[in-house]
């Protein structure tokens, strides 16, 4: 029972059940990530507005997915149509513009909402409104954009794959805040619609849970083949002979 085999079998099985059972712990911890942002998410959600000055003095760094009030001007010349974005089900741009926050020298980017692609003029952009003046905005502050997987150069024309805070804020020479940006809130208009997925939307905890227990149970079975090799069944045919 002490051969070489039998040493081969137990060091397979420890590295087995390790593995299995650290991946177990994994995806446990992940679903208790998962709860916890759906926890901070709801608590910010319910928070009153932030204003624009609170906003402005630093406020905004604890305070992501928070509702927020900010009026200035739209600059519309900087407008991007962040492409392959879904909502509902359908592929099409986020439509982003820089707001200039009135009474300040700085900018927030304003995820303003979706609208379709048109997939046959594929260049052609979608028609939307952007006033002139000053415009008040109802949103909530939101990482910036996020990113997605882009096979050539960054590009630097309307529509994007991407849009990088930092190079866009020098491509624009606005005061334009990198740590956050908003998105704005409300009923479609504008030629937009704003049904925002939630924050950690897709796969909920659930799913990690039922990924740890596969990976506790294949643990488990690891450990009963181990025993039941190594030890139950050379006894059994030790006493039949």
């Amino acid at each position: 029972m002490t051969g070489w085999r039998f040493w081969a079998a137990t060091l397979a099985a420890v590295l087995g059940i390790g593995a299995t059972f650290a991946l177990g712990m994994w995806q446990l911890g992940r679903a208790h990530q998962k709860e916890a942002l759906a926890d901070a998410v709801s608590t910010q959600k319910r928070l009153t507005p932030l204003s624009q000055a609170e906003f402005l003095s630093g406020e905004r760094h604890s305070a992501v997915y928070r509702p927020v009030l900010l009026r200035g001007r739209w600059v519309a010349e900087h407008t991007v149509f962040l492409d392959n974005r879904q909502m509902g089900g359908k592929v099409g741009f986020y439509v982003v513009t820089p707001l200039k926050l009135s009474g300040s020298d700085a900018a927030v980017l304003v995820q303003r909402g979706w609208a379709p692609r048109n997939f046959v003029q594929r260049e052609q952009l979608p028609v939307i409104e952007t006033p002139a003046g000053e415009v008040e905005v109802t949103g909530r502050i939101a990482p910036p954009p996020a990113k997605l997987y882009e096979f050539g150069p960054a590009g630097a024309g309307p529509i994007r794959q991407n849009l990088d805070l930092t190079p866009f804020a020098a491509e624009t020479r606005l005061k334009l805040l990198q740590d956050v940006s908003v998105q704005q809130t409300g009923p479609a208009s504008q030629g937009l619609q704003r049904d925002w997925p939630e924050a950690g939307a897709g796969r909920g905890p659930e799913t990690n849970y039922g990924y740890a227990f596969q990976w506790w149970a294949l643990c488990g079975l690891i450990a009963i083949l181990y025993v039941w090799f190594q030890f139950i069944q050379p006894r059994r045919q030790a006493r039949q002979v």
